[in-house]
């Protein structure tokens, strides 16, 4: 059997478990719904509120729709399969949801990069935080990430579905997915590889540098602060998106750094859960549930709805 034969593949899904199928569904279901509410909710709401037009709100709005738009490539297809016999993807909807989801997971690695450095110049140039963070930078930025994102997914799109699948179809996972289509595949596979690896590492390196250079330059300068008060606002600010960078790269670090041994595969599907659903609906209550300002826009807004 070769590529061209291949129409569909079969994902396994979550479980075979009859019994845990609705309870997973309903819980499923309200995290999706809590994903989109809480998202979509913290892009209007930066739209509307004049207060939130800065930088670092820009590049939050951003995080909420790539958040968003990973949930929803992955989400509704999972509960659609959950309540259904049969968990058929066709070969080209393989692709684009593997295409997509790669795009969003890779762009928001590069935007948590572009938000450190967006902190830095906050705490070490306050000053000349408007002045150097001007919307054309902003901007640039931002195409920047949404374009490395997108073309280290294309890359990997293609690289994968030229090659040849034989035997089974059937996907081990809930999600089309590099490792489980890796493992169906009877191409040799050790150009893919390199591929990923190159590539892969230079999207999250690209991001990780930034990162620990923007917070290495960061603590030097909270260091310096006198008083305690300070020091606690500067960390403060700095606070959520910590939080962020260390739930994504910790759960893709756990991902992608082990043998894909059957066993590491079941364990990738437990952590696949976490990064695909759970972190896009917990990103907007870690910055909403941080951030002073969002918080006081939020609740003049919903002021606002009840007049």
């Amino acid at each position: 059997m070769n590529r061209t034969s291949v129409t569909e593949f079969i994902l396994t899904g979550l479980t075979d478990n009859a019994k845990l199928k609705i309870p997973l569904f309903v819980l499923f279901l309200h995290v999706y719904i809590t994903t989109v509410v809480g998202n979509v909710g913290f892009m209007f709401l930066n739209i509307a509120n004049k207060r939130l037009h800065k930088p670092m709100y820009l590049f939050l709005s951003n995080l909420s729709f790539v958040d968003f738009s990973c949930s929803s490539v992955v989400l509704p297809k999972m509960l659609t399969d959950l309540l259904s016999e049969t968990k058929a993807i066709s070969f080209a909807g393989c692709a684009m949801q593997f295409f997509f989801f790669g795009s969003f997971g890779s762009t928001e690695s590069l935007l948590l990069g572009v938000m450190a450095y967006d902190r830095y110049v906050a705490i070490c140039s306050p000053l000349l935080y408007q002045a150097h963070m001007s919307s054309v930078l902003c901007l640039q930025m931002l195409i920047a990430a949404y374009f490395g994102g997108f073309c280290n997914s294309f890359v990997h799109t293609v690289a994968a579905f030229r090659l040849n699948f034989c035997g089974s179809n059937i996907i081990d996972h809930f999600f089309c997915d590099l490792p489980p289509l890796y493992k169906l595949s009877c191409s040799d596979i050790s150009m893919n590889v390199v591929v990923l690896i190159i590539l892969a590492g230079l999207v999250t390196m690209s991001s990780m540098i930034l990162i620990l250079v923007s917070y290495t330059n960061i603590v030097l300068a909270i260091v310096k602060i006198r008083s305690a008060q300070g020091r606690y606002k500067a960390f403060n600010t700095c606070a959520s998106h910590i939080t962020a960078v260390s739930i994504l790269y910790g759960t893709f670090i756990f991902t992608h750094l082990h043998p894909s041994t059957s066993y590491a595969l079941q364990q990738n599907q437990v952590v696949s859960v976490f990064y695909s659903i759970l972190i896009p609906m917990l990103n907007p209550l870690i910055y909403s549930l941080r951030n002073a300002k969002v918080k006081n826009a939020m609740n003049g807004s919903f002021k606002y709805v009840k007049r």
